[in-house]
């Protein structure tokens, strides 16, 4: 057998790399690592530094244009309480009292350990806060925190 002149092969490796340096700038640009908060919530200050819970949280958002926001730490309890379409959101939008009692019991039966934690902004009136402590009563949660920043000397 005759060995046969063989022709060099030579692939354009350019528009590959073209393609792999678009899709990794369209993923980049296009993630988002943390879902956004739904309600904007500047805290009051105070002296007072507890730690809070990091598991089995309820939180209570009372923002200063008086919407109630509930949200709890748990994707499978939120499905649970809000439905699936809220799966990722960290809270939702409550639009009256007695909804926010009935969520409230809900996510207890769901998971008796949650600890209650309320956030409300300091431009709050505090009616609104008063409100949503009045519900808590209502629904025997007498245990809960109420969150602020704590103040820098």
């Amino acid at each position: 057998m005759a060995k046969g002149n063989r022709a060099n092969i030579f692939i354009d490796m350019t528009p590959m790399v073209d393609v792999c340096m678009l899709l990794l700038t369209f993923f980049m640009l296009t993630t988002q690592f943390r879902p956004p908060a739904e309600a904007e919530v500047i805290l009051p200050a105070s002296h007072a530094a507890f730690k809070l819970p990091e598991s089995n949280v309820m939180t209570v958002w009372v923002t200063r244009d008086e919407n109630i926001f509930l949200g709890v730490d748990s994707q499978q309890l939120r499905v649970k309480i809000f439905g699936e379409e809220n799966r990722l959101r960290t809270s939702v939008l409550v639009q009256d009292k007695q909804t926010l009692a009935d969520l409230m019991v809900r996510a207890r039966i769901a998971n008796p350990k949650l600890r209650t934690v309320v956030r409300g902004d300091k431009d709050t009136p505090y009616g609104v806060v008063e409100d949503v402590m009045n519900v808590l009563q209502q629904v025997k949660i007498t245990r809960f925190s109420l969150v602020t920043e704590l103040e820098t000397q």
